[in-house]
This record gives C-alpha cells, structure tokens and sequence, in this order.
C-alpha cells in the first residue's frame, strides 16, 4: 500500500515539477531586476515548488522540517526585501505561515519508511501552499 502512494507522491511531484518550469523559469535576470513582481514571482514559485516537492518525497519527518524551515526563512527574506507593498507583505505572511503549517505536519508523519501516509493530508498541505504562493503574486501584480 505504501508503494502505491509513494508513487502516486512521486507523479504529482513530477507534475509540479513539470508545471513549475511551463510557467516561465526562463526569464532574463535584468528582467527581474527591473521588476519586483516578476523577481517575487520566480522566488515564490521557487519556495513553493520546493516545499510541495518535500512534502511529496517524504522520508525523515525531521529532515522534512529542516527543509521547510528553509523556505519559510527564504519567505521572511523576501518580504524584507520586497514587501514595501502591504498587500504583497500579507500575502508573504500567509505563505510562510502555510509553510510553517507544513513543518508542523511534518512533525507529526512516522519515521517508518514503511508506515503508511495519508496522502489527501499532504496533497491539503500541498494545496494550501500553492495558493497561498498564487496570492502573493496576485498581490504584487495588483499592487
């Protein structure tokens, strides 16, 4: 049962993955550096994927957490970088809160590799992510 949703994991990262690069990881940096919205925008969509492709790896929960602890700091970076703007501020709130959320599920999955996961836990876990990360560049391009 484990190996089925592991691999069941393993597409959907591979989805993100895949819809990650399709959303225009292509741009030049001048670009970015001439425009914060679109910097934020690559940088969030970089967290994101990131914390969603950990969540869907699974493994050590506690390494699980290291890792998400990381892009929660990358989120607090960016907002004192590029949260001039209210609306963006908030929304980079809630997308670390939302990581935060994630580290504490973490927490909570079994050190068994084997033990199995509920996997409609973390696709919730996954989903906040991605929107909360939607908001925030809504945010900025409506700011």
């Amino acid at each position: 049962m484990q190996r089925i949703m592991t691999s069941a994991a393993l597409v959907f990262a591979g989805a993100l993955l895949l819809a990650g690069c399709t959303a225009g990881g292509g741009g030049s940096t001048t670009a970015a550096a001439d425009d914060p919205c679109q910097a934020v925008g690559s940088e969030v969509r970089d967290i994101s994927n990131g914390a969603q492709n950990v969540l869907a790896a699974g493994g050590d929960p506690s390494e699980m957490q290291e890792s998400l602890d990381g892009y929660s700091e990358r989120v607090t970076a960016l907002d004192e970088e590029y949260g001039a703007d209210t609306g963006t501020s908030e929304a980079l709130g809630v997308l670390g809160e939302q990581i935060d959320a994630a580290s504490e599920f973490a927490s909570t999955l079994p050190a068994d590799p084997d033990a199995e996961v509920d996997a409609e836990a973390v696709a919730e876990q996954q989903g906040a992510i991605s929107e909360a990360a939607t908001e925030v560049t809504n945010s900025c391009d409506a700011g």
